[in-house]
């Protein structure tokens, strides 16, 4: 969606409400195309000295494999996002503010950026996943595969036996 900025710079319109969707469901994250359905946002924006206040908030269904266990996890996300939009930016390097020219933003390409932003590093079904056994490859959250947790390299056999 490309939102008209014009008449918010000027204060002629003091606050622009704005809403849609847009698909990520071609956005690959691990190998895997996690989001289930489309992101839903509303939000407004606000004239604010001859700048404007984006806030706006975005809901979407995730589905994505587990980093440690590859047990499938699926969640619904809601962020909250909040951008201070200017026309013309005095330094190059400042991130607190976000240039829009031509007075339009992509509010789309804007918000799916905050999203992949935001969304974790790393994905886990629960914070104390103990994964799969490295040699056999069992589930540990589901029980203990009886493997033999120490496992000597093969190389340094002849090592162990100096120790007995």
């Amino acid at each position: 969606m490309l939102l008209d900025l014009r008449k918010v710079f000027v204060e002629e319109v003091k606050e622009l409400p704005f809403s849609g969707t847009f698909d990520l469901s071609d956005t690959e994250i691990g190998g895997s195309y996690p989001f289930e359905s489309p992101v839903s946002y509303s939000g407004t924006v606000k004239a604010f000295a001859g700048e404007a206040q984006m806030e706006a908030d975005v809901s979407f269904s995730f589905a994505i494999p587990c980093d440690r266990c590859t047990e499938m996890i699926r969640r619904e996300y809601r962020y909250h996002f909040s951008h201070m939009l200017v026309r013309t930016l005095n330094q190059e390097d400042n991130d607190d503010y976000i240039q829009v020219e031509d007075e339009k933003i992509d509010v789309d390409e804007l918000l799916r950026m905050d999203i992949l932003l935001e969304l974790p590093s790393k994905f886990l079904c629960k914070p104390d996943c103990k994964g799969l056994c490295s040699q056999c490859g069992q589930n540990l959250n589901q029980g203990d595969c009886g493997c033999q947790k120490k496992r000597i390299d093969p190389r340094l056999e002849v090592l162990q036996q100096l120790i007995q």
